[in-house]
């Protein structure tokens, strides 16, 4: 299929090379075209625009940082509703409050286009080893005839439910996932501070059945010398997330005591300056609170 990514960061730019490898016929844009010439070198055709990156695709994906990128991207002066055909289908898989992907859906039906909203968990590892799984809110025909391109990005896809639901289930996976990694760092520091080893905290606490796919890979990264350069997710981009979590809980009036816990933890790497690391460098409060040198 003719296929368009919109938004080639690390995650987008995985999306379309799983794409291309899969055979589909990818046409990408970035705002910074630099971080797309691998792709480009590759074979992905380049657009000047969102209208006319979605004015030749048949399916059109966004992947960007926020519900104002996803606003400017679908519906602004050159943005995806001004390109796409009547039969083409659009999926956002950013991470976004549910009002406002509903909002954004209900102007591509307005206009007799649809959108679907379609999350996807994982990580830039995740995504390159097959294993990222994507869940999908909207009109279930439509994610019916898109479910194979789905497939050709992560090992599962799944429909949640009518527009929203999709992200709804995202916010909710991503609490679940962010409280996970910063206990496991409350619990090394614990560890450490009794006076076991981290190196040997960490392999017990990976071989216990407190462990998890995110922690295996994720997990290391506490060692020293370990912490990647270039963050899987930074704990600013994290933040984001649980900031989306907690005005949903009171929104909904659905307590989320646990995510207003690590929220809390995230502010306290911005204060001690590491919010630039990927945000497994929690366990670094832990260790100062606890009288250790980080």
């Amino acid at each position: 299929m003719n296929v368009g990514v919109i938004g080639l960061g690390a995650m987008g730019s995985g999306i379309a090379a799983r794409l291309q490898a899969a055979g589909h016929a990818v046409t990408g844009w970035n705002r910074t075209r630099a971080r797309a010439e691998p792709l480009i070198e590759s074979g992905m055709r380049w657009a000047a625009n969102p209208r006319e990156l979605s004015a030749g695709s048949e399916v059109v994906f966004s992947i960007v940082t926020d519900a104002a990128a996803v606003r400017d991207v679908a519906l602004g002066p050159d943005g995806i509703i001004s390109g796409l055909a009547k039969d083409g289908i659009y999926l956002d898989m950013s991470t976004i409050a549910p009002d406002s992907s509903r909002a954004f859906a209900a102007e591509f039906a307005r206009a007799g286009l649809t959108m679907l909203d379609a999350p996807i968990s994982g990580s830039t590892i995740t995504l390159a080893s097959g294993k990222a799984s994507i869940m999908v809110g909207g009109d279930r025909e439509a994610f019916e005839r898109v479910r194979p391109v789905l497939l050709a990005i992560g090992a599962k896809a799944s429909y949640i439910g009518g527009n929203g639901m999709a992200v709804q289930m995202k916010l909710a996976i991503n609490l679940v996932l962010m409280v996970e990694v910063i206990a496991f760092g409350e619990g090394v520091a614990l560890a450490e501070k009794g006076g076991v080893a981290r190196e040997t905290a960490v392999e017990a606490m990976l071989n216990s059945v407190a462990a998890s796919p995110v922690l295996e890979y994720r997990g290391p990264y506490i060692l020293d010398g370990n912490m990647p350069e270039v963050p899987l997710a930074d704990v600013n981009l994290q933040q984001k997330d649980m900031l989306l979590v907690l005005e949903q809980g009171r929104k909904l009036g659905s307590p989320v005591p646990l995510a207003a816990a690590a929220n809390e933890i995230m502010n306290a790497c911005r204060g001690l300056g590491i919010d630039h690391r990927d945000f497994v460098t929690a366990h670094q409060v832990y260790r100062r609170l606890g009288g250790m040198a980080e």
